[in-house]
Formats: C-alpha cells, sequence, structure tokens
C-alpha cells in the first residue's frame, strides 16, 4: 500500500490556493488542484523523483507542478505533503 499524507499546513495552502485561483475561475482552479493530487500521487509511488532540498530541511524534496512546489519528505511506503507553494516564493522564507 501506498501512503499519501499531507500536514494540516498543506492543507490549507491547497484551500488557499483554490480559493485564490477560484475568485476569478473556478473551474481552473479544480484543475490546477486536480494536478497537484495527481502529481502527489505519483510521488507516494516514486518518491524519489523529486528534487532534494536539504538546505530547506532534512529529507526535504520537492516537485513542479505548474507553477506551485510541492515539498513532501519520504515515508515508509508513500510521502507526507508538507507545503505546497507558489514556485516564486523564496524556500527557505517558507520554513524560517
Amino acid at each position: 500500500m501506498t501512503y499519501l499524507l499531507r500536514t494540516a499546513q498543506a492543507e490549507e495552502d491547497l484551500i488557499e490556493i483554490w480559493l485564490y485561483i477560484a475568485a476569478d475561475n473556478q473551474v481552473v482552479a479544480d484543475k490546477i488542484l486536480d494536478q497537484i493530487e495527481e502529481k502527489s500521487q505519483l510521488l507516494a509511488k516514486n518518491p524519489g523523483i523529486g528534487q532534494a532540498r536539504p538546505d530547506i530541511a532534512p529529507e526535504m524534496r520537492y516537485f513542479p507542478v505548474g507553477s506551485y512546489l510541492i515539498l513532501y519528505r519520504e515515508i515508509e511506503d508513500g510521502i507526507e505533503v508538507v507545503r505546497v507553494v507558489h514556485g516564486a516564493r523564496n524556500l527557505p522564507d517558507v520554513f524560517s
């Protein structure tokens, strides 16, 4: 069995992303969250495909989805999504 866990902060990130985009277009907001979910499932099955970012936190990895980054760490049989943030954000600041 493959596990895909999300922190409370990651869940909040997804809600904020949807609300921001849905203010202009709910269909696009749904599609972006669907893409993030699809890539998260892929990462859960193949956690090593993301780029390592030990400068942010030990064992932290990221994977781009459009303009967003899924920040996650590998767990036994899957991943834990820690944050989902816009790619223009300064990642060290996100975790400080």
